[in-house]
């Protein structure tokens, strides 16, 4: 058992009213939460830690603050940051996304620096000194409106900024006939069981076919051919489409949308099959070439133990190893026993355990070829409906103890070019539903670490749907050339 324990490495005055001293910063937070609006809105993302502060209230605000102690030892107080967010909003810069708690920390640990002369020479490159965004905002077609269409449309919606970089465009589905298919569409976007309600607002025009979210009007069109879609009508061009049907998963198959006029690349929100490359952002990213018009995300399950696997082999090396994953069920179950190709799959997913095979194993040595042939992999779907947890059992070259994997990873979460991917807990009673809409690929449990010398276990959670959604955005981003540089640098 890890000794948990509360350090406060930075001696603060003693607080004597703690309501008062609450309502002093909680006064403070509510300052933030315009400026994080304001720079967001000039396509400056602030961030504590990797988490987001838009769309944060104050209370969110502090409690990001307090989830500082996970990282550095002590939490953060709004009293230290708030000056930084002051000097950061007084700046002209060009889109970006800046770390505060990453800013702050490293001010603390060097109180010799001037903070302003500190965030000033940090964001200098950055500085806008004249406008230098592209002609065309970029158009994105999501070409399905699914699970993962959905959560797509939500995220991009929340991400688009001042809109200068891209936007969402157009959702093509399957026609139903139904009159009333647009104002379900919408209702499903709105209220989500599992990620909760949309943050904003929905019309529904009927007369355009379209959504209008927060301001952006999304075509909703209805079609089956890829090719043939007529998107010059709605003004969309140069488009890249997200597939997210996974009906098509081979080169031929997603070569229907590179075939339209209108659209320059496609990207599989699936593994690829054949000559697709299957890319997870951070790991095997570099990959992505210019002219390549066809790309796959890979799977939910790939990206959460790419990342983990790359990090444990590049400091330990990997001998051998087994990874099972206890997913969460999806709609490609019965939700009671019923006729279903697969051997299992077909019995009742809200009542079993079933045992399904998974080709992780093989889509990991695509992704990372120095561990071909050394993993064996296997899945058993239980009755939750979002987050899975893989189980990692591996065999290491050298004996390394709990203490020293739990320290690689949290240096790896938050100090670490995987501080994208990678996500670290040491809650002791840590389960599925506490990371519902968690922003990366996977979340490491320190507490559930095992070792026995060169043999290790790693248990490590990921929301099979919100943390996979958002790394096809890294990797769409990407591929767009919207990526943004991210402040302190790695």
């Amino acid at each position: 058992m890890v000794k948990r324990f509360n350090p406060d490495k930075r001696r603060r005055p003693k607080v004597d009213d703690y309501f008062g001293d609450w309502k002093w910063r909680e006064a403070l937070a509510e300052t933030m939460v315009p400026l994080v609006g304001k720079l967001y809105r000039n396509g400056v993302s602030i961030l504590m830690y990797g988490r987001p502060l838009l769309n944060c209230s104050a209370v969110e605000i502090m409690k990001l603050h307090r989830f500082v102690r996970e990282v550095e030892g002590n939490e953060l107080s709004e009293i230290e940051t708030f000056p930084v967010l002051e000097s950061i909003a007084k700046m002209k810069l060009l889109p970006c996304e800046i770390d505060l708690g990453e800013i702050v920390s490293h001010l603390l640990e060097n109180e010799n620096l001037d903070p302003d002369k500190y965030v000033e020479k940090l964001l200098s490159e950055n500085l806008r000194t004249k406008r230098s965004y592209p002609l065309r905002p970029k158009d994105i077609v999501l070409f399905g409106f699914g699970r993962i269409g959905r959560i797509l449309t939500r995220l991009l919606i929340a991400d688009t900024g001042g809109g200068a970089k891209w936007r969402l465009r157009a959702i093509v589905v399957r026609g139903t006939g139904n009159p009333d298919d647009l104002i379900k569409r919408a209702s499903l976007l709105r209220h989500d069981s599992v990620h909760g309600e949309f943050g904003g607002t929905i019309r529904v025009n009927k007369e355009n076919s379209s959504l209008i979210i927060n301001g952006n009007e999304v075509f909703v069109i209805e079609s089956d051919n890829p090719s043939k879609i007529d998107y010059k009508k709605y003004g969309i061009k140069k488009a890249t489409v997200v597939d997210n049907t996974g009906v098509w998963r081979d080169e031929e198959g997603l070569k229907q949308h590179t075939r339209n006029p209108s659209v320059e690349q496609v990207i599989l929100t699936a593994p690829g099959k054949g000559k697709v490359k299957n890319i997870v952002f951070g790991i095997n990213d570099e990959k992505v070439k210019t002219d390549d018009k066809i790309l796959a995300a890979a799977s939910c399950t790939t990206n959460a133990i790419a990342p983990v696997l790359k990090l444990v082999d590049d400091n330990f090396k990997i001998i051998s190893g087994h990874i099972e994953t206890v997913h969460a069920y999806t709609n490609d179950q019965n939700l009671i026993d019923n006729y279903h190709p697969s051997d299992r799959r077909g019995r009742s997913a809200a009542l079993n355990l079933v045992i399904t095979d998974t080709g992780a194993a093989k889509a990991v040595s695509e992704v990372l070829p120095e561990l071909k042939g050394k993993l064996t992999a296997n899945a058993i779907r239980v009755p939750t409906p979002n987050v899975s947890l893989a189980i990692l059992n591996l065999t290491l070259k050298r004996g390394v103890g709990v203490d020293e994997i739990n320290d690689c990873f949290r240096k790896a979460a938050f100090r670490s070019k995987l501080r994208e991917t990678i996500d670290y807990t040491n809650s002791i009673d840590a389960v599925s539903s506490d990371f519902y809409s968690n922003e990366f690929a996977v979340v490491y449990d320190s507490q559930a670490t095992i070792s026995n010398f060169s043999n290790v276990t790693i248990y490590c959670w990921y929301d099979n749907e919100y943390g996979y959604t958002k790394q096809v955005v890294r990797l769409l981003k990407k591929v767009i050339g919207a990526e943004l540089t991210r402040y302190p640098k790695q």
